[in-house]
């Protein structure tokens, strides 16, 4: 067994708190990604699995072993960092199987797994070349292959594809997802890359930098489509999906049943009518995502909102179209699909929100409110 428990863990440095109140489990075989922003302690939630950090207080297990105290070599983790940190005179081939020979394995069982993790990564042809022969993405490759070769319980990925291009970051994504399939390991992968966190991992756990109240990092754990549809809270929902969640302050009406600020005036969704009832007349925060207002002429949506307002930036990116919008006091992102009648700079326009997809959140806690099933 390789699950992970954090039960109240904390790290602090002298007094200053970088986490605080951690609970997560990570099941066995999962791939868990740890995102947020810089500061959020996701790198150093990572080294204190790895026993590259202590932890300050509460209880880290592994498998069924609490491992506060357990040197990193007895861990059976292996990690990969951001920093490829290959031997640059030795070949590739001696690169991934430095860590076997320093344990003396035997040699025809280190060329086994070495040909092993090769196989798995497409490195065979590249096995006598040195660092500097290689592109970024097959030095990645490499580190993986030095990671694979040790077959531990756990693999740990610290921002391991920053470092490379667009198009390698891609292509890098899909081979960690595959090689994670492949050999059915415990991974837990850290990134400040949104987009990198919703197509690689099982559950994602969203951690945010410590307020001055010190409640702890975690935000949400969940699917990429728990968080992306129904986010916890505001961190959650502006920090899960591109372009970001539109989120501004209303209230909801004296009768319950609208939520109106000097932008908009729109139905409060069946799912928030009970919650809605309670909060009559309070302040909280309304959300909806950028491809649920639109600016195309027809939609298929039942329940329905408009709201007008003159358009101030346009990026065109092929199959859509991004408008931000002044309505108001606010900025409004919309989506338009069709290729028809795409406005332009100043123009007025006239958007088109779907009613059921509106999120609303409490103001001071800024929690989600609740929904009805």
């Amino acid at each position: 067994m390789a699950s992970i428990e954090f039960t109240e863990c904390a790290k602090r440095y002298d007094e200053v708190s970088v986490i605080e109140h951690l609970n997560l489990s990570i099941r066995d075989e999962e791939f868990m990604v740890f995102v947020g922003p810089s500061g959020c302690g996701k790198s150093t939630a990572l080294r204190m699995i790895a026993g590259l950090e202590e932890v300050t207080e509460g209880e880290l297990k592994i498998g069924e072993r609490v491992v506060n105290d357990v040197h990193p070599k007895d861990r059976d983790v292996a990690m990969v960092f951001q920093s490829y940190a290959l031997y640059p005179h030795m070949t590739v081939r001696d690169n991934i199987s430095f860590g076997l020979r320093l344990r003396k394995m035997p040699a025809e069982e280190i060329d086994k797994l070495v040909n092993d993790a090769a196989d798995i990564l497409g490195l065979q042809p590249f096995l006598e070349r040195k660092p500097k022969a290689l592109s970024g993405g097959q030095r990645q490759r490499v580190a993986l292959g030095r990671a694979i070769v040790r077959k531990p319980s756990v693999f740990l990925f610290d921002e391991p594809l920053s470092n490379l291009d667009a198009e390698l970051r891609v292509q890098m994504r899909s081979q960690i997802a595959s090689l994670q399939r492949r050999l059915k390991t415990t991974m837990v992968y850290v990134t400040h890359d949104q987009i990198e966190a919703m197509t690689m991992g099982h559950r994602i756990a969203v951690l945010r930098p410590l307020d001055e109240r010190k409640t702890g990092n975690l935000m949400q754990c969940g699917t990429p489509l728990e968080l992306y549809d129904h986010p916890d809270n505001v961190f959650v929902a502006r920090f899960i999906g591109t372009p970001n969640m539109n989120i501004f302050p209303t209230a909801i009406s004296e009768d319950g049943g609208r939520l109106e600020n000097s932008a908009v005036n729109v139905p409060v969704p069946a799912r928030f009518a009970q919650a809605a009832g309670e909060y009559r007349g309070r302040k909280v925060f309304m959300g909806v995502r950028p491809e649920h207002v639109t600016n195309d002429a027809e939609t298929d949506w039942e329940h329905t909102a408009t709201v007008s307002g003159e358009v101030e930036i346009i990026e065109t990116i092929g199959h859509e179209t991004i408008l931000h919008v002044r309505c108001g006091d606010e900025l409004i992102i919309a989506k338009q699909t069709s290729h028809d009648r795409v406005p332009d700079y100043s123009d007025q326009v006239s958007l088109t929100i779907k009613v059921d997809e509106i999120h609303i959140f409490d103001k001071e806690s800024e929690k989600r409110l609740a929904e009805q099933a």
